[in-house]
């Protein structure tokens, strides 16, 4: 089983058009399309696998940096949603989502990933994995979520078919100390 991390920075863009002598805002969502290793060529939020004794918020921290440069503050990542995938009835991957609205510095791209600025309601969710339309919306919304994702057909994932899915929302997540 792979343990893994999501990472979703927000952002209020005043986009500086007038309405009424009012600023327009629009929220926004830091994505990345990857440019190599599971789901090339898809959109998703900075992240990727644990390494040996680092926590979920450590691993979320550290892969956001390395693939955008973006620096978070620990006590800045709130936990929205704890996902299981499984493979053909088989636990694929674990993966600790987590959002945050402060973070410092600019989003640059790296080998791993192009990073994108995206208004919330214009995710492209037609490039991303099937089950992100389920789980993500509520998650960007601020809401809370335990999913369980079943593909089938064998490896690599990216190819599986989706077949199924079981969503509770609203959960309180525990922050304990496996995850710093």
């Amino acid at each position: 089983m792979i343990e893994a991390t999501l990472c979703f920075a927000l952002r209020v863009d005043a986009t500086g058009e007038s309405v009424d002598d009012n600023q327009r805002t629009e929220r926004e969502v830091l994505l990345i399309e990857k440019r190599r290793g599971l789901g090339e060529g898809w959109y998703n939020g900075p992240g990727g696998k644990l390494e040996a004794g680092e926590t979920p918020r450590e691993c979320a921290i550290r892969e956001t940096r390395e693939e955008v440069g973006l620096e978070i503050d620990p006590a800045d990542l709130e936990k929205a949603a704890e996902l299981t995938f499984t493979l053909d009835s088989e636990i694929h991957t674990f993966c600790h989502v987590y959002r945050t609205e402060s973070f410092a510095g600019e989003a640059r791209p790296s080998e791993e990933a192009r990073p994108e600025w995206v208004p919330v309601e214009d995710v492209p969710y037609d490039r991303m994995w099937e089950d992100d339309r389920l789980w993500l919306p509520g998650v960007l919304e601020g809401r809370t979520v335990v999913g369980e994702f079943a593909f089938e057909g064998g490896e690599p994932l990216d190819e599986a078919d989706f077949v199924e899915h079981d969503l509770e929302w609203d959960v309180t997540l525990e922050e304990g100390a496996d995850d710093g």
